[in-house]
Formats: C-alpha cells, structure tokens, sequence
C-alpha cells in the first residue's frame, strides 16, 4: 500500500473508494450499543457532538479559519471526505476525494494562525497532524491558507513545511 501526501493537506489513497469506518460509526455513536461521548479528534476537549460533529453534520458553521482547519482534521479522522470537498474553496476543490482507511490520524497540534479572525476575509493555520499508517508513524506540517466564500469559511491551500 502506498501512502502519499495529498492536496488537501492530510493522506489520501487515489483511486480506491473509501468505506465507511467503523470508528466514525463508534464517534458519531451509530454502533451497536451504548457509546460513551467520545473526545473531539481535533483537540479542543470537547466531545466530537459539542464541536466538529456540528460542523459535519451541518447544524454549525466555521466562526474561525482555526475552526475550519480544525473540523477538516477531524472529517479525516473520521472519515468524512464530503465535508473535506464542501469545505474546500471552489478555485482549488479537486472534483472526488478518496480517503485511505489505513491512516489513522492520532493527533493535531496547531502551532501559529495569522489572520482567520471572525470578520476577516483571509487567514492562515500553521499545523502538524499526527498519524499512523502500517505501524508507521508521521505528521504532516504545513501552512494552510483560508479565505471567505460565499460567507463561511473555506480551505485554499496549503504549503508543506516538512
């Protein structure tokens, strides 16, 4: 198995249809009996109800380029490839996303964010997002570029700093 980085700033396999994980069934709680709330994978200590599931799920919107950078770290923790597209700025979105199931991220550090601010139009998340891969561990820095679209809160690109 291959694994590469991607645009989008985290792991993808191209070519290979994602299914849907079952951790992403136990986070959201669709697992078969009871399921403690578990932690937000982006970090903040909230459980994934209270923050980025409201965002997948669309009943919030990104207030922040820091939460935006945030809930796409968590739609790839748990698998979530049409949030990663819906929130990606329509100049820069690639047409299909293939997540690769392999990849479990296992932490995300933001270390600096310029701009991104809730009445600013662009902004910038310096970040480093852990994973394991094949019982391999890496991270991917970089320096994500967020801008306005239509209102809310869109992913631009992203400079590698490995």
């Amino acid at each position: 198995m291959s694994v590469r980085p991607a645009t989008g700033g985290m792991l993808a396999r191209s070519h290979r249809p994602s299914a849907f994980p079952r951790e992403r069934a136990v986070v959201l709680g669709w697992d078969d009996g009871p399921v403690a709330p578990r932690r937000c994978p982006c970090g903040t200590g909230l459980t994934y109800a209270e923050c980025c599931g409201r965002l997948h799920d669309g009943t919030a919107t990104a207030a922040t380029a820091e939460q935006l950078m945030r809930s796409r770290y968590s739609a790839f923790a748990v698998g979530d490839p049409a949030y990663l597209l819906a929130s990606w700025h329509s100049t820069t979105r690639p047409r299909t996303l293939d997540l690769d199931p392999a990849v479990r991220w296992t932490g995300l550090e933001v270390l600096s964010t310029t701009g991104g601010a809730l009445l600013a139009a662009v902004g910038t998340v310096e970040f480093r997002a852990h994973w394991l891969a094949g019982g391999v561990a890496g991270a991917q820095h970089e320096n994500s570029r967020f801008a306005r679209e239509g209102g809310g809160w869109r992913y631009v690109d992203g400079v590698s700093l490995a």
